[in-house]
């Protein structure tokens, strides 16, 4: 039976979270290019304007098809949460950059083979009340989440500008972008206070 959320649901003006990790749960970026390799693909199929390769041939252009909201990037898998405004937009984006990045993995770090985990996963948000948990789910990811500098949450805060990403959707449902932290800073303390109660009620150290 196909892993969950395998076969995908794709339908035009719908939410996902999209998830992919590495082959055998492998390290995906060891440097700092290795991660600004994967945000300028983001930024090829999403750029304001149609961006050409070396032969002048412009990349699928995607600006006016889907937007991404949210992203992380972690060592050895990512999230994205999108929304897709025409169908089939979210299968051309993850196809481009998987396809692109795993040849770049591959010829630069002398590899070869699968690189990321089988197809990527892709699960449809059927309530947009949970896109907010769902992004504070994507930039809670890391340890020392808002100095990490590879997730959204600096464009969120005002911090930098991503003009291929989109967080307005998600920004309009708070007050102030200084609302949205403080969203995302008390699951953050809330999460931090039920783990301390579970090591005390195992009666661990």
């Amino acid at each position: 039976m196909p892993s969950r959320n395998i076969l995908k649901i794709d339908i035009e003006d719908a939410y996902y979270h999209i998830y992919a990790r590495g082959n055998s749960k492998q390290q995906l970026f060891f440097s700092a290019y290795d991660y600004s390799v994967f945000l300028n693909l983001l930024k090829r199929y999403l750029s304001p304007e149609p961006i050409k390769d070396n032969s002048g041939r412009e990349y699928p252009h995607l600006r006016n098809d889907l937007e991404l909201l949210a992203y992380c990037i972690m060592p050895n898998h990512f999230h994205l949460l999108i929304y897709q405004i025409n169908a089939g937009a979210m299968a051309c984006l993850m196809r481009g950059i998987m396809t692109s990045f795993s040849r770049y993995f591959n010829a630069g770090h002398a590899k070869s083979g699968p690189v990321f985990e089988s197809r990527y996963k892709a699960s449809m948000i059927t309530a947009e009340s949970y896109l907010e948990h769902i992004s504070r789910y994507i930039h809670l990811n890391p340890k020392g989440w808002r100095q990490y500098p590879y997730s959204s949450i600096h464009s969120y805060v005002g911090e930098r500008r991503e003009p291929w990403l989109k967080p307005d959707k998600i920004v309009a449902m708070f007050e102030s972008s200084r609302e949205y932290l403080s969203f995302v800073e008390d699951y953050e303390d809330h999460k931090k206070m039920l783990d301390s109660i579970k090591i005390e009620l195992a009666g661990l150290e």
